[in-house]
């Protein structure tokens, strides 16, 4: 009988007569140099790939070689002709001749936390590169967790020549080196955001510049040493900036943002500048300079006062400007503001936050000179009172379709010193949020004020009950559509029945969360309200009856329902919410003690289609 014994490694003995082992030649020994070479000749994308899977090493490797640095394809075919002829004979198109193709960044990637890694972004070099190229990239590191490096930056720069969007979000790793990686290799980017990025400099600026002329967005956020320089760099080479976000970087000043505005005063039509060290001077260059901006906020700017704003506005340069943001900027009085409203005569959107020096005087002047205004939000304006907002309604743009009070503390009842009334004809929206002195006569003179109105939002207002609330609704004639009553605590049943009866052809939108209300309330939306598309009356007193008052009328469609700590809503509700589900997209019944978790469960079994929160 034949045996057959597999042969065994060889033992040597070295001169000192220590045995070992022979070992099998391995790719491995080979320097990067060599491996680089090999896969320089690689076929295609897919032989690229699978080399990247063996290891780390080769990873880095493949994903470090530029499409230039690839061995012709006519090389390839000269070496080896008898494959390529094979292939045509097999009906088998080599993936060569796909690889010349051009990539169009079709993909987008987002790596966050502890997936922010070189070797995450060396994949998606590699992956990405022979399969329509890499379009967007968003890099979210952590404070905690930060391992992406310049190896990381360089393999995208190679790899993907048609990255044209780039984010890196609280990166304390990534440096200049790694920012002219992209500079030398993606050409195409027309975004850049950095946000809390503190070893970039003014040097990655500079090479960004060079090499992404196309740069029309820019972001940067809380880079402390990014400063003047960097941004007269990208004045100079990028003409064509349409938005530019600049927050919480110190060593920016004037020079800097004035040489972004005047050498892009034809394009750029989105400026953002927020806790920079600029002063007056600055305001006048946009005041100048801002020709084609029409979306402009302005926040924390302590260095800037009344002065800044009156030359910005009396400039006459923001004469497209449609949407404008002040918050917290102490030097805005009421000279500034009434000269901003002359000087931006085409601005539609105007958001005032935290500006203590405004008072009636600056409101009202604003809304007689603002002509196309359409939406006014104040929040945080104490000195703004009641006679300031009665006013500005007098004398508002024939346009003004929504006006917002959030927090004015200043705003409270008086039963004398308010002019004649006339009707504000055009408002149809109104928003009053945590404003504790306004309360039911301010709310009668706002429905004689707005009789179109259609979307009412009274939020936290606990002196607004029954009574006010029953005189605004006789007013408005149009028909309400959405109203929001979160934390009325004073509204009852009576208010609520007498909205459902009045306006009944036109409601879709309810919003009874915090209000003393009971079933009686949804034994009124059951029986009136067949437009009604979303409902909350969360931590309100309905019980099972009320919910199956819903479930049993005709009319009710209502899409999504919301009962969060409803303390008398049980498992009796199961079949009203079971009949409810077949027009429900979301529920939620959170905090519904009295139900049980089986009972929850075999309802998010039934409703499949609906998105239940428990």
């Amino acid at each position: 009988m034949d045996v057959y014994f597999p042969l065994s490694k060889r033992s040597l003995t070295s001169a000192s007569g220590e045995k070992f082992e022979q070992k099998k030649p391995s790719i491995e020994v080979l320097p990067d140099e060599c491996l680089f070479e090999i896969f320089r000749w690689l076929r295609g994308g897919r032989e690229r790939s699978s080399c990247a899977c063996v290891s780390k090493r080769w990873l880095i490797l493949v994903s470090n070689i530029c499409k230039y640095e690839i061995r012709d394809n006519n090389i390839i075919h000269a070496l080896n002709p008898k494959d390529e002829s094979t292939n045509k004979k097999d009906g088998i198109v080599s993936e060569v001749e796909h690889n010349d193709v051009d990539s169009d960044g079709y993909f987008t990637r987002n790596l966050e936390g502890k997936k922010a890694t070189d070797g995450g972004l060396a994949a998606i070099a590699v992956g990405t590169a022979s399969r329509g190229g890499l379009g967007k990239l968003f890099i979210r590191g952590s404070n905690s967790w930060n391992r992406v490096t310049t190896v990381g930056l360089r393999a995208i720069s190679r790899g993907c020549p048609s990255l044209r969007v780039l984010s890196l979000w609280n990166l304390s790793s990534i440096g200049d080196e790694g920012l002219c990686e992209i500079a030398n290799g993606c050409h195409r980017l027309v975004t850049l955001d950095l946000c809390h990025c503190p070893a970039v400099t003014d040097k990655s600026l500079l090479a960004i510049a060079k090499g992404c002329p196309k740069l029309n967005d820019l972001t940067i956020e809380s880079c402390a040493n990014v400063g003047n320089e960097g941004l007269l760099a990208l004045a100079c080479c990028c003409p064509n900036l349409k938005s530019v976000s600049i927050k919480n970087c110190p060593l920016v000043g004037d020079q800097g943002v004035a040489s972004l505005l005047s050498s892009a005063s034809y394009s750029l039509t989105k400026l953002k500048l927020q806790a920079l060290n600029i002063t007056d001077e600055m305001f006048s260059v946009i005041g100048h300079y801002g020709k084609s901006v029409t979306d402009l906020s302005l926040t924390s700017l302590p260095n800037v006062s009344d002065k800044g704003f009156w030359i910005m506005g009396n400039s006459q340069g923001l004469q497209k400007l449609k949407s404008f943001t002040i918050a917290s900027c102490l030097g805005l009085t009421d000279l500034g503001l009434e000269a901003v409203g002359k000087g931006c005569v085409n601005l539609k959107q105007f958001y005032i936050f935290k500006c203590d020096l405004l008072s009636d005087k600056g409101l009202v002047s604003f809304a007689k000179v603002a002509g196309s205004l359409e939406s006014l939000q104040l929040e945080d304006c104490h000195r703004i009172t009641q006679i300031g907002l009665f006013c500005s309604l007098l004398n508002c743009s024939a346009k003004l379709k929504v006006i917002s009070l959030v927090n004015c503390l200043g705003v409270m009842d008086l039963t004398t010193g308010l002019p004649p009334l006339s009707p504000c004809e055009s408002l149809q929206s109104l928003s009053i949020r945590n404003c504790p002195g306004f309360s039911d006569s301010s709310l009668a003179v706002m429905g004689k004020l707005c009789p179109q109105l259609q979307h009412v939002e009274l939020r936290g207002l606990h002196g607004i009950t029954d009574a006010g609330f029953l005189q605004l609704l006789k007013s408005c004639n149009a028909g309400l559509v959405k109203v929001n009553l979160k934390d009325c605590v004073n509204l009852s049943d009576k208010g609520v029945c007498r909205l459902t009866n009045l306006h009944r052809w036109t409601l879709e939108t309810l919003n009874l969360d915090g209000c003393k209300i009971s079933d009686a309330s949804l034994f009124a939306i059951a029986e009136n309200c067949r437009l009604l598309g979303d409902l909350d009356v969360s931590k309100c007193a309905i019980t099972d009856s009320g919910l199956a008052a819903l479930a049993h009328s005709d009319l009710i469609n209502v899409q999504i329902l919301s009962v969060s700590g409803c303390s008398m809503v049980s498992d009796k509700s199961l079949p009203s919410l079971r009949n409810l589900g077949k027009t429900l997209l979301g529920l939620n019944l959170q905090q519904c003690k009295a139900m049980s978790r089986s009972a929850i469960d075999l309802l998010v079994q039934q409703l499949w289609r609906c998105n239940i929160l428990f």
